[in-house]
């Protein structure tokens, strides 16, 4: 396998095991980073996260769909943490109405995926947000990175 493939792979293997992620909204003109939960699509050409309309990155969406998601490998322990794989996807946000066949079908894979989080879809302030990716930034480790376009990161998928 050759050195390309390795890293394509373990970027897929890190979307994929990965559960969280931190979202960078802009808040008033400045960064605002939280953590939160995602789901990928199969084909990595969107990434999800259920939010409530009471968080601020919500409210951020809503007012500016210029997000980024950063998921990184977890830590541990080890002595150089550099060298964690990680990723930044920069995109836009777009909010998927409730009750509607698109929904359904992305609760059962966040309840799949987050069992603990029935709870939300009780309260009436959540929903879902796609974020669609414009391009990313994957480093497989120290002196290992690579730029992606929103092209490039669907076909890791395959990998």
């Amino acid at each position: 396998m050759s050195d390309e493939t390795d890293t394509l792979t373990a970027l897929a293997r890190l979307v994929r095991k990965e559960r969280i992620a931190h979202l960078a909204t802009l808040r008033q003109g400045a960064p605002m980073a939280s953590m939160t939960l995602y789901l990928p699509d199969s084909g990595f050409t969107a990434f999800h996260v259920h939010v409530s309309r009471l968080a601020w990155h919500t409210q951020d969406m809503a007012q500016d769909p210029s997000v980024a998601l950063s998921i990184a490998e977890t830590d541990d322990g080890r002595s150089d943490p550099f060298t964690l794989k990680r990723i930044s996807i920069r995109g836009e946000a777009v909010q998927i109405q409730n009750k509607n066949s698109e929904f359904e079908n992305l609760k059962s894979a966040w309840l799949a995926r987050f069992p603990e989080q029935a709870i939300n879809f009780e309260l009436a302030d959540f929903s879902f947000w796609r974020i669609l990716p414009r391009d990313a930034r994957f480093v497989a480790g120290f002196g290992r990175i690579r730029n992606l376009s929103a092209a490039e990161l669907a076909a890791c998928s395959k990998s």
